[in-house]
């Protein structure tokens, strides 16, 4: 009887903790109806007007790297400032529900490096860099130091000629 009792208590936990797993709500950063084309119009003219650069990141909810790029600077307090001194922001979703295909085409097809990827835009809207977002990882996530790097080396400053003399 302590047997079945047992067993009948573990089926019960196991149960549980599957049902809570399953019904833990997903993260969302993308949003699948989101009007991609007019998201870019409006973060390129606030670029223009801001003198900066646009940065877009492509992925979606299913994606656990693009996730964890989001956490990352979320968590990180000197990501995050260089990114909005310097950058706005645009997150496309690329998932089943909405491939963004028409948009990540006048991008020049930026998923073949796989999720998430980087687009660097000016503030007229012109693609100035696709980054394939492995090259910034190191162990089992993005590296701080490495992602700092790519955001300092593309900002407006970076590219003007009187901060390239040598």
């Amino acid at each position: 009887m302590k047997k079945l009792a047992l067993l009948l208590f573990a089926f019960v936990t196991i149960s549980a903790s599957t049902f809570a797993q399953e019904t833990k709500e997903a993260i969302k950063i993308y949003n699948p109806t989101a009007n991609a084309q007019a998201d870019l119009d409006a973060a390129v003219a606030k670029a223009k007007k801001e003198g900066k650069h646009v940065f877009v990141q492509v992925g979606g909810n299913w994606c656990s790297w693009c996730i964890a790029f989001h956490n990352l600077v979320d968590n990180t307090p000197e990501l995050k400032k260089l990114l909005n001194d310097n950058y706005e922001t645009v997150l496309i979703n690329y998932s089943k529900e909405n491939k963004n295909e028409a948009v990540l085409a006048k991008l020049q097809y930026p998923g073949r490096f796989g999720f998430p990827v980087f687009l660097i835009l000016d503030g007229n809207g012109k693609l100035l860099h696709t980054q394939n977002s492995a090259y910034l990882e190191e162990g089992k996530g993005h590296s701080v130091k490495k992602v700092t790097e790519f955001l300092k080396n593309w900002n407006v400053a970076a590219l003007k000629p009187e901060n390239n003399k040598s």
